[in-house]
């Protein structure tokens, strides 16, 4: 592997842009954002056989062939910042079940889950500034029975792709 820290900025984001591109070739980016978002849906999707949802859709990101709509998220820890919330979750009853998985910092599956919506809105906490709810992704969700342990699944997806 190259040594990063030997390189030039622009040949760190030149390798970025590349990166990116590669990604969206293969199908797990389908925009320039960060690829914690592109990533789990693409695990999920892939996993499920759910089709994504266009990417101006409010409220959820994928649907399943029953019609059910999926939330999905993804939040990256790392030494830096170990927070388990969820970007921001503007509407509440745009979904059916929020898909999250937790990646390390060199973006592998920690834990995933299927938490109904319901789940969602008895946990979340509204952010006036944001004008969004904010979710955590702690350790104790997969302790509640509704919720769907989805950990293994994503990780077969990842060894796979």
């Amino acid at each position: 592997m190259n040594d990063l820290s030997k390189m030039t900025l622009r040949r760190l984001l030149g390798l970025h842009a590349g990166i990116m591109e590669e990604l969206r070739r293969r199908g797990v980016a389908r925009n320039e954002n960060n690829p914690t978002a592109n990533l789990a849906e693409f695990l999920f999707c892939r996993a499920y056989a759910w089709q994504k949802a266009p990417n101006s859709e409010k409220g959820f990101s994928a649907s399943d062939c029953g019609s059910l709509r999926y939330r999905i998220k993804g939040r990256r820890l790392h030494r830096r910042n170990e927070s388990r919330q969820l970007s921001a979750i503007r509407d509440l009853d745009g979904f059916d079940t929020l898909a999250a998985v937790l990646l390390d910092n060199e973006y592998r599956v920690l834990r995933a889950a299927l938490i109904p919506g319901a789940i969602v809105r008895e946990r979340c906490k509204f952010d006036r500034h944001t004008n969004s709810y904010n979710f955590m992704l702690t350790d104790d969700i997969w302790d509640d029975v509704r919720v769907m342990d989805a950990t293994m699944k994503l990780r077969t997806v990842e060894s796979e792709s």
